[in-house]
């Protein structure tokens, strides 16, 4: 630790060391739990050869937080992306990819939406999605119309909530900040040991993370706007369900 380069720390070193310093048996239980979590490597560490270490730092987020507020205004979300959708996608950023490279995408994007049925460790996902999403073919139209349906059944699961922004509101605060995905940790029993909240910014040559608190205040500010602003969840609903039927017209 004395030269600055990274460590494991043995739950049992850092229980010794609370002791020696007199810290209260609360900040020592969380620690050690600490400690002990920090041995457990998360799912996505198994692929860490497929996903940039910067992209990995937000899987890890994503897999710890218990509400992710989500916008979006040039793809569908990826927690609610078909694989389909997923592999076009990806044959569009990267086509001279390896057919086994572009696979290996598709299933870690597929392990990352298991959070969305995980009861044991529950999320809470709220979307607002711009309408042009939901009209741009990606893929084909058959994938869209997939896709599309997709998100109307998704959206009925109790803990995710699809919202989509009209085309008719025409321009609004959202498209000048941009997309943004705002993520929120649960209560640690030591209150000052929680994680704050962070925003994850996706960038083409780098991502930017975001946790001062007037930061999080200002994106918090956009999030109201777009309540405001976009259909509810059954209007949203029927609206997928409306595009899906005019993709399925032009297959």
């Amino acid at each position: 630790m004395e030269n600055g380069l990274p460590v494991k720390l043995n739950p049992l070193f850092i229980r010794r060391l609370c002791e020696i310093y007199g810290a209260p048996e609360e900040l020592t239980t969380a620690l050690v739990a600490l400690a002990e979590e920090a041995k457990t490597k998360g799912w996505w560490h198994a692929f860490d050869d497929a996903i940039p270490q910067s992209f990995g730092l937000f899987v890890g987020l994503e897999d710890a937080a218990h509400h992710i507020v989500s916008f979006q205004t040039t793809l569908i979300p990826g927690l609610l992306q078909t694989a389909e959708y997923r592999r076009a996608l990806s044959w569009i950023d990267s086509p001279n990819s390896p057919t086994e490279q572009i696979e290996t995408g598709v299933a870690i994007g597929a392990r990352r939406q298991l959070r969305l049925t995980n009861t044991s460790h529950p999320l809470t996902l709220d979307v607002f999605i711009d309408e042009t999403i939901l009209r741009r073919v990606t893929g084909s139209t058959a994938i869209m119309a997939d896709q599309l349906r997709h998100l109307e059944k998704m959206s009925r699961l109790p803990n995710v909530s699809i919202r989509v922004i009209p085309s008719r509101v025409g321009s609004y605060r959202g498209l000048i900040v941009g997309p943004f995905v705002l993520l929120e940790f649960p209560q640690h029993p030591t209150a000052y040991l929680t994680e704050p909240p962070v925003v994850f910014v996706q960038g083409f040559t780098g991502d930017l993370y975001l946790d001062r608190p007037e930061e999080i205040e200002r994106y918090r500010e956009v999030c109201t706007d777009l309540k405001r602003l976009a259909l509810d969840e059954a209007e949203s609903r029927a609206l997928c369900l409306e595009l899906a039927e005019e993709f399925d017209r032009v297959r």
